[in-house]
């Protein structure tokens, strides 16, 4: 067995593997490449130390070490994956897919220059605002909006801007967390506003809200339960109610609706949720909605209502802070314009089109993927499955999938996982009762073809 010091002489010179590394990857950063061997080099020097290497590995082993890392260092943080989760608004996976229209608005927008805050007739300077708000209105129904850049930093201009310095009414029940610790008291303590809980967690009345106003109060504040529902004996004010206590007292309303529906999904067999429009019909004063949830566009948060209050939100200091660049709002843009047509919506936003799918043609799905890959060798079979929207919405409603079940041939469920996670385009599924499955649902176009890649690298 060779000594130590033997094992150290025997290290390649970094100089040597540079040389053999710009070689395999031409045009690669020398940086780059000298943060590689150093990072292999290092690793082999400490295994020597801790007795773990009793022979120096080949030159060509060492090299394709580095290699990998260099590759690896190359690999964006932030790059796309194929999601066969069947989660179709996956918060970790980048909630919303744009539609076709949308990515390609961002795309025109992102390479040039652009009107952002220029306004082309006039030739002066213009507000980003006018580039979404009539269409938010024309889809909404609303009298004004604005968009910021997300709906918490919605919610927390509202409050800032109406409420700072008074108290803010609001159920029990309607004391919502979200993703991240997020909570609602939170953001009214950061807004210098004083939380004033009213009911229980399941039953709230009018005289509970009737009682907690006061000389102090500054607004009502409505929250929809996206992510959770209080079911059995319970009871809440609708927003109508809401509204005419408002009205009474002089006390605006504002509803933060958390995912942003604007369509009837009772129409895909699944349950109600509020829309938009129906709140803006209800006479909130101030309504807040996600962009990137059931809307299915861009991490935003929509404000709609009274133009007397968006005017009020636009002149805030924290407008600015909170301003949407100039993607966004493409992207916001090109999305809301498929609202204006009937049907059109549904057909060319990911999210919903995902919603739409019937079991029998996610079924017809499964087993044409299922044929392709039996010809290709693999081991694989039909599931059903049980797919969510996710996003925090609609928690309690499950929708009927389909999926393929691929058969880990020598290796385990957990490192077939591993190894379609850890790819350049990493592949994620799910595992149930020690089986590896991917939902159909939430595959996008070209996806099984690279599965299929993967499969055939991992299996041999």
């Amino acid at each position: 067995m060779p000594e130590i010091k033997d094992l150290y002489k025997g290290i390649p010179r970094m100089d040597e593997l540079m040389e053999d590394m710009a070689k395999a990857r031409p045009g690669a950063s020398a940086r780059l490449l000298k943060d590689a061997v150093n990072a292999e080099l290092s690793a082999l020097r400490e295994d020597i130390a801790k007795g773990l290497i009793s022979d120096l590995p080949a030159r060509r082993i060492i090299l394709d070490a580095a290699l990998a890392r260099l590759d690896e260092s190359e690999l964006p943080s932030l790059r796309p994956v194929i999601n066969g989760t069947g989660i179709i608004i996956h918060t970790n996976l980048g909630r919303s897919c744009l539609s076709d229209r949308a990515a390609a608005a961002v795309y025109e927008v992102a390479k040039s220059y652009n009107t952002l805050e220029y306004d082309v007739e006039a030739g002066e300077r213009g507000s980003r605002h006018s580039h979404i708000e009539e269409l938010i209105c024309s889809v909404s129904g609303a009298e004004a909006a604005m968009v910021v850049n997300n709906n918490a930093g919605a919610v927390l201009l509202i409050l800032s801007a109406l409420a700072a310095g008074g108290e803010v009414i609001v159920s029990r029940g309607e004391l919502v967390e979200i993703g991240g610790s997020f909570r609602i008291p939170d953001i009214m303590e950061a807004c210098g506003c004083t939380l004033r809980e009213v009911g229980t967690t399941n039953k709230t009345h009018a005289e509970d809200y009737e009682a907690a106003i006061n000389e102090k109060t500054k607004a009502l504040l409505k929250v929809h339960t996206s992510n959770y529902r209080i079911v059995g004996f319970s009871r809440d004010l609708s927003l109508s109610e809401m509204k005419a206590l408002g009205e009474k007292h002089g006390l605006p309303v504002i509803q933060d609706l958390g995912s942003g529906c604007f369509i009837d999904l009772g129409n895909y067999g699944i349950e109600a949720e509020p829309t938009v429009q129906e709140s803006v019909k209800s006479a909130a004063d101030i309504i807040s909605f996600s962009g990137d949830k059931l809307l299915g566009s861009a991490q935003a948060g929509i404000i709609v209502g009274k133009k007397h209050y968006i005017d009020l939100l636009k002149k805030h200091p924290l407008a600015r802070a909170l301003r949407v660049d100039k993607m966004t709002l493409a992207a916001l843009r090109e999305t809301l314009r498929a609202y204006l047509d009937e049907g059109r919506a549904d057909r060319e936003i990911p999210s919903l089109a995902m919603i739409a799918e019937t079991p029998q043609s996610l079924k017809t799905k499964a087993e044409a993927a299922i044929e392709l890959l039996k010809s290709k060798g693999f081991r694989v079979s039909l599931c059903e499955l049980e797919d969510q929207v996710g996003g925090g919405s609609l928690p309690n409603q499950m929708l009927k999938g389909w999926g393929i079940e691929i058969e880990p041939v020598g290796m385990s469920v957990n490192r077939l996982e591993e190894l379609l996670r850890k790819r350049s385009i990493p592949i994620i599924g799910r595992i149930n009762k020690d089986r590896y499955l991917l939902s159909v649902r939430t595959l996008r176009d070209g996806d099984l073809t690279k599965i299929a890649e993967a499969l055939g690298e991992i299996f041999g």
